[in-house]
């Protein structure tokens, strides 16, 4: 394994940030890191990038220690953090160049390579603007841009499409993608469950510091349940989530101000006629009911407790 933690914790204060995490990384794999807001997963990242020291545990990345070798582990590494690392009066050309000859490139190969990068995130028309006058998504590749410049064999990524829009989101996905290709690693966070499922071979799911779950996005759809009951109403009714949850195996989740409900059931064999037949009984109108399988979304609503925070208005009964 190229990234490897044992037995992880962290505490600020009284609040236990990490709570005894394992984690494996193979190499030339990319690992998506899920959870909630707060439940660790930056935190794990600023250890195992050497950024903040163990209270317990071990890690190791490309078989240094975080705490005793982090001066090796940072040669080879490179990392996008949610807020952009950036020099903000200086010009995005001159943040590369800056960055590829604080890694020792020299200074011809980091003008090369800050110009690749550019054309490539569509950087060029503001390379030689002040970064203080770019906006969030413009910061945002820039930042992705510089965790790259050397090439590192290593990347982790906190977030890194955050505040992007659809297309922006997807470039990032290729560039990541042709990364690993050609023998990176990729650790990577997100707040974008689609993202994890279209990106990660593997996904850790964390929840109050702690990991809850494991496995490709296969085995966690999988792992929810076999199908997935979904029950659209026309007004919402107090008693329809408690109906649904004498058929399902799980909580229920609402959104739509209560008039859309979701459920998981291991045994999807009659489950919309039984559903509508129970929610008939009690007096609830349905304007629609399907039932199909279950998406990295609903895997996450049912080991967290929680709605994506990328789904809106959602809460788990």
């Amino acid at each position: 394994m190229i990234i490897e933690a044992k037995g992880l914790v962290k505490r600020y204060g009284d609040t236990l940030a990490v709570d005894n995490i394992d984690l494996e990384v193979r190499r030339g794999s990319i690992v998506g890191v899920l959870g909630p807001n707060g439940a660790g997963k930056t935190t794990t990242l600023r250890m195992l990038t050497t950024l903040a020291r163990p209270d317990a545990g071990s890690a190791r990345v490309a078989g240094f220690d975080v705490v005793h070798e982090a001066a090796s582990i940072r040669r080879i590494i490179g990392v996008t953090g949610q807020d952009a690392t950036l020099d903000e009066l200086l010009s995005g050309r001159q943040n590369l160049v800056m960055t590829g000859e604080l890694s020792r490139m020299g200074r011809t190969r980091s003008r090369k390579r800050a110009q690749e990068l550019l054309e490539l995130l569509e950087l060029e028309e503001a390379a030689d603007r002040p970064v203080k006058g770019y906006s969030g998504g413009m910061r945002r590749r820039l930042d992705l841009a510089a965790s790259i410049v050397s090439k590192p064999p290593i990347l982790f990524l906190d977030e890194p499409t955050t505040g992007l829009d659809p297309t922006g989101r997807q470039k990032i996905w290729n560039i990541i993608r042709d990364l690993v290709e050609s023998g990176a690693t990729v650790l990577l966070t997100t707040q974008y469950l689609d993202e994890a499922d279209a990106l990660a071979d593997e996904i850790v799911v964390i929840n109050h510091g702690r990991v809850i779950a494991q496995g490709s996005p296969l085995q966690l759809k999988a792992a929810t349940g076999s199908q997935l009951l979904e029950v659209s109403l026309p007004e919402p009714h107090p008693a329809a989530a408690s109906v649904l949850a004498g058929i399902g195996a799980g909580k229920v989740v609402v959104s739509d101000a209560g008039k859309h409900l979701r459920v998981h059931s291991s045994n999807g064999h009659g489950l919309a006629v039984a559903a509508l037949r129970a929610l008939d009984e009690a007096g609830i109108p349905v304007d629609d009911i399907a039932v199909h399988q279950p998406s990295l979304d609903d895997a996450f609503a049912a080991l967290t407790g929680k709605a994506s925070a990328a789904t809106n208005n959602e809460e788990v009964q």
